[in-house]
């Protein structure tokens, strides 16, 4: 009777405990169920020099944790959130990644919000960042301005405050891609690729170039350099006296860098992979410069990784077009907008 009590107390022992190791593993709230979840890989990481074994492991892969999308942009890491924001620029939608949820649909529209029939083939927002306040901006081609979110993060709403619109009283085109200083001046390029033909010569186009500007903080915009055929992403180097600006001119696939100090502001070379380019997918788009000032930026075959005097250390080579990317607050992550694709990448 008592080995047979023994083992009945046994089994109710087990019973209960079983169900506590289930609920603690396998709730949908729980967090280290999204770090214990595993995605296809693609891609791979080619080193060039040495100096890279100190940014990112050779062997690393990114992960797809989003995919399914038109062609994704300006991706965004909002730390306070724990959430990715990205556009979706022909389908006028911001999304958001979770670690706990995937990626769900967080504003639409974002970047058209009138009333007359869209006739364009990117729409929506595209770059996306927070100004000092922690507020959403975001480059808007449909509405061919940047403005800001008039609504909190966690309660987003297409309610927007125009920052930049008109330059010299004339429209600007689709602003594409933005940064802040530490000041609070907003800097910003303004291609083509809203526009109904994403030409240069479409009849809606009022500027005749293609600029970089600078919102002062008196509401004040300064054209920087209209001597960029197609500005597009664009970032600051650490000391915030120099810009790096990405262009997407198939015929001039090059990064340029504006250097703030000088009396008249003059693109100077920063790379050319203009003879680069053949056989593979993508130009010169968005990028990010870390705290450190290497350079992240997409180009023909995938990421480029510079350093500050723009040597090449390596790539991480994808299979399509890779469009922008985003650091995560520490500086371990990118993350990578990857045609329909969203990726994440370990970093040292």
């Amino acid at each position: 009777m008592e080995i047979k009590q023994y083992i009945k107390d046994i089994s109710t022992v087990k019973f209960t405990y079983i169900p506590c190791i289930l609920l603690t593993t396998f709730s949908c709230n729980n967090p280290q169920q999204s770090e214990q979840m595993t995605y296809d890989t693609t891609g791979s990481v080619v080193r060039y020099d040495v100096a890279l074994d100190a940014i990112i492991d050779s062997s690393e892969t990114a992960e797809i944790i989003a995919e399914g999308f038109e062609w994704n942009e300006g991706p965004l890491w909002v730390e306070s959130e724990q959430m990715l924001l990205f556009s979706d620029v022909p389908t006028n939608t911001i999304y958001k990644w979770t670690a706990e949820k995937g990626s769900e649909v967080y504003l639409k529209p974002s970047g058209d919000t009138g009333d007359e029939p869209n006739r364009r083939k990117e729409p929506g927002s595209n770059g996306l960042l927070l100004d000092k306040a922690g507020n959403l901006v975001l480059c808007q081609h449909g509405n061919r301005q940047v403005a800001r979110m008039d609504a909190p993060l966690q309660q987003p709403q297409a309610t927007f405050e125009t920052l930049a619109d008109k330059y010299d009283g004339k429209r600007l085109s689709s602003p594409n891609d933005a940064v802040y200083n530490k000041a609070g001046e907003l800097f910003f390029t303004d291609p083509p690729y809203g526009l109904p033909t994403q030409g240069d010569d479409d009849p809606e186009k009022e500027i005749p170039f293609n600029g970089v500007y600078k919102v002062k903080q008196n509401g004040e915009i300064i054209l920087l350099t209209d001597q960029i055929s197609k500005p597009n992403g664009i970032a600051f180097f650490p000391d915030e006296q120099k810009l790096l600006i990405g262009n997407s001119d198939p015929n001039a696939a090059d990064w340029y860098i504006l250097d703030l100090a000088d009396t008249v502001v003059t693109p100077k070379l920063f790379y050319s992979a203009t003879n680069e380019r053949e056989g593979l997918k993508g130009l010169p788009d968005g990028l990010k410069i870390d705290s450190k000032g290497i350079v992240y930026a997409s180009g023909p075959g995938g990421i480029w990784i510079f350093d500050s005097t723009s040597k090449v250390l390596g790539k991480i080579a994808l299979d399509d077009a890779a469009s922008n990317v985003a650091l995560s607050t520490d500086e371990k992550t990118l993350y990578i907008t990857n045609s329909g694709k969203v990726l994440r990448i370990k970093l040292k």
